[in-house]
Order: structure tokens, then sequence, then C-alpha cells
């Protein structure tokens, strides 16, 4: 089992979330977060003053799948994601010891 978070653009959401649904995610989580990678934020102007926006607004997305999964929802992330500008984001794939729902108790991949 693994965990896959992907860090997107917010108006990316939708589609991202098309395309996990077509190749079979059942469920995900979405959080709003701020950062910055190699475009470093950028400058803008509010009345008149200049300021600095270090950190830039973006949607951390996260599933839970089976490793059977893992390749189809990384390239659904990836097609669905890519607008081709800096600032596009990045996928993280991490091993999932053990999952448990609450409601049933089930484990493993059951749990899924």
């Amino acid at each position: 089992m693994k965990l896959i978070t992907a860090i997107i653009k917010p108006f990316k959401l939708d589609e991202v979330r098309e395309a996990l649904a077509t190749v079979g995610v059942q469920g995900i989580t979405v959080t709003e977060v701020k950062g910055f990678g190699r475009q470093k934020g950028h400058t803008e102007l509010y009345r008149g003053a200049e300021y600095v926006v270090d950190f830039l607004p973006k949607v951390k997305v996260e599933a839970a799948v089976g490793d059977d999964m893992v390749d189809q929802v990384v390239e659904a992330l990836e097609k669905s994601a890519r607008t081709g500008k800096i600032g596009d984001g990045k996928i993280f794939v991490y091993s999932l010891e053990q999952v448990i729902r609450i409601r049933t108790g089930e484990t493993g991949e059951a749990a899924l």
C-alpha cells in the first residue's frame, strides 16, 4: 500500500479529482497549503506599495492506494496537473505500513 501526495496549483483540482476517479481512486483528502519551490514567490503591488509574496497558495491532494495502482495514479496526476509552467508542483509516494478503517475495523488493503 502507498500514500500518494501531490502538491498542485489550486485551479487544477477539479481536473485532478476527475482523473483520479477515472483510474479508480475511491477517496482523496484535499488540504489548502502554502509554499514555494524554485519559483521563490513573486512581487505584487497593493495600494501603490510593493510587497513580496513568499508563500504561494497550493493544494495538497492525498490518496491511499494499493501497490498495483501506483503507476496509474501517478500518471493520472502528472497529466491532469501539468500546465507546463514553473510551479506545477510535486508528487510524493510513501509506503504505508498499516491502514485501519475505524468504522468496521478492517485492516490492510480491505480498509482502502
